[in-house]
């Protein structure tokens, strides 16, 4: 099924792919932040967007990946992996940053992809979301920063 995965730059009605981009961020208004500025490159399984990345060239040297997500049918089968890889390939040469939450299962997945801890912003998701993000049972509060030169 994920035989005919391809990875497309999508310049315009970025907004289009909100819903996967509310999987990996679930505030409409931090994502409004840095849609119009991103890179944002589309998972499509056929026609169907199945994954999405959304990237900021913060510097000439740092690109940070600002969302990540993948549609729940089609999780654990190597598609984050590839949609990371393929950001990291279209960088090449730049440190790569994102942040994430304290969700064990998703640190444990960006260190297997070769992601180390960078640095911690304390109290991040309680001071600017509205509503407590649970994960796995953890109430997400600090952001967690994790690069990969």
């Amino acid at each position: 099924m994920t035989d005919n995965f391809k990875i497309v730059r999508i310049s315009d009605e970025k907004k289009r792919y909100l819903p996967l981009l509310l999987i990996g961020d679930e505030s409409e208004t931090m994502i409004d932040r840095y849609i119009d500025r991103c890179d944002l490159y589309a998972g499509l399984i056929g026609e169907r967007p199945v994954a999405v990345c959304a990237s900021v060239n913060e510097t000439d040297k740092t690109t940070e990946i600002k969302n990540l997500a993948v549609h729940p049918d089609f999780r654990r089968k190597g598609l984050g992996r590839r949609m990371l890889e393929h950001v990291e390939s279209v960088n090449r040469g730049k440190t790569i940053i994102l942040g994430t939450g304290e969700t064990p299962s998703t640190l444990r997945f960006y260190k297997s992809c070769g992601y180390n801890y960078s640095h911690c912003i304390a109290n991040f998701f309680t001071d600017n979301y509205p509503c407590p993000i649970i994960e796995e049972g953890v109430t997400l509060r600090d952001m967690i920063y994790l690069k990969k030169q």
